[in-house]
């Protein structure tokens, strides 16, 4: 495990003009610590799940004008890949770091996880920390903390999710990132871990594993 926390510098590739010189600095400086957070991270997933857990680091390969704005490590219990699974990323915009547990717009089944989620919001609502947040698009920066959710507004994000064919549902935890700097490697893997742990019983949920 060679991964050093991470930098001013690291953050401020997503202030560099032009698509090439964005994804030069990416390649070079952040996708080697994303890649070794993958290694590190995908056994801790595969027993909390259950699942085997594989690793997809952003590649960004579709992109042909706009440079990436953000970067992630995706993990999913599929070699091929991850966007139509519920999944985990550990990744990071200008501002921040995240951590998330996810189900984006191409994940078929959205009404039955929908549902699920429905079923059990006392559980979820009760559980989740109030300093975690949720976000419902995944190209956007804006979280909302738990916290400042009621239960009947956690119910409406459930709804959404069944009902509207491109919803999103993503809960975990952010770093500001002077904070993310400042924990350094240590400090910033036993946050992660800390924050899989609490979000692992949501793909439970789901996936409906007992």
């Amino acid at each position: 495990m060679n991964f050093n926390g991470f930098t001013n510098e690291d953050f401020d590739v997503f202030l560099i003009d032009g698509l090439e010189a964005r994804m030069e600095a990416l390649k070079e400086n952040i996708r080697p610590k994303l890649e070794s957070l993958g290694q590190h991270f995908a056994p801790t997933l595969s027993a909390l799940t259950g699942d085997e857990m594989f690793v997809h680091v952003a590649k960004h390969a579709r992109r042909t004008i706009n440079p990436p704005k953000d970067t992630w490590v995706a993990f999913a219990n599929n070699v091929r890949g991850y966007k139509m699974l519920p999944h985990f990323q550990i990744g990071m915009w200008n501002t921040h770091l995240f951590i998330w547990f996810a189900i984006i717009y191409e994940a078929p089944q959205q009404e039955v996880i929908g549902a699920r989620f429905t079923k059990r919001a006392t559980k979820i609502y009760k559980e989740i920390p109030k300093d975690f947040a949720w976000s419902v698009d995944h190209t956007k920066p804006e979280t909302v903390k738990h916290g400042q959710l009621s239960k009947k507004d956690l119910l409406s994000y459930f709804d959404r999710f069944q009902n509207v064919k491109k919803a999103e549902l993503l809960c975990g935890y952010t770093i500001d990132k002077e904070k993310a700097i400042q924990l350094g490697s240590e400090g910033l893997m036993e946050q992660i871990d800390e924050v899989f742990n609490k979000v692992a019983p949501l793909y439970k949920i789901a996936l409906n594993i007992k």
